[in-house]
């Protein structure tokens, strides 16, 4: 387990309201949708991210998506992804209704797949997954 994945409390309370999240139709084109609603979400936030850091955070709901989708669906399901901001940081989470844990894998030359958690894990300040009564959030926390 790696310093940044962490247990705890997540680090945003919404102030003003509950989060802003938005229900996706599971397929091959849902990471790019998730990608251009947190990108909306995150350019109308009061408190703006500088380019880099809304890479990164691009990148990790590409990946968490991703996983999602690959892993976590069937046919049919939905993902629901949720922003939460604070002046300190921005968290992703996304919702799928499998309930099995995804984890860090050895990495190996020879896969094309497997380092989108690492990817998660080197961008983000903490991240883990919470489980739901019908499934997992996967989230991630980026410092601004």
């Amino acid at each position: 387990m790696t310093e940044r994945f962490r247990r705890g409390n997540p680090c945003c309370v919404p102030p003003g309201g509950p989060p802003v999240q938005a229900v996706f139709p599971a397929g091959p084109e849902v990471a790019g949708q998730a990608r251009a609603y947190v990108r909306e979400v995150l350019e109308d936030d009061d408190q703006a991210l500088d380019a880099d850091r809304l890479d990164d955070v691009l990148l990790i709901v590409s990946e968490l998506v991703t996983n999602a989708y690959r892993y976590g669906t069937e046919p049919d399901d939905s993902l629901l992804v949720v922003v939460l901001t604070t002046p300190e940081r921005v968290r992703v989470e996304v919702h799928d209704p499998r309930r099995k844990r995804p984890y860090l894998r050895n990495e190996s030359g020879e896969r094309a797949r497997g380092r989108g958690l690492h990817i998660v894990d080197n961008l983000a300040a903490r991240w883990d997954v919470d489980d739901r009564p019908f499934g997992k959030a996967v989230w991630a926390e980026v410092e601004r």
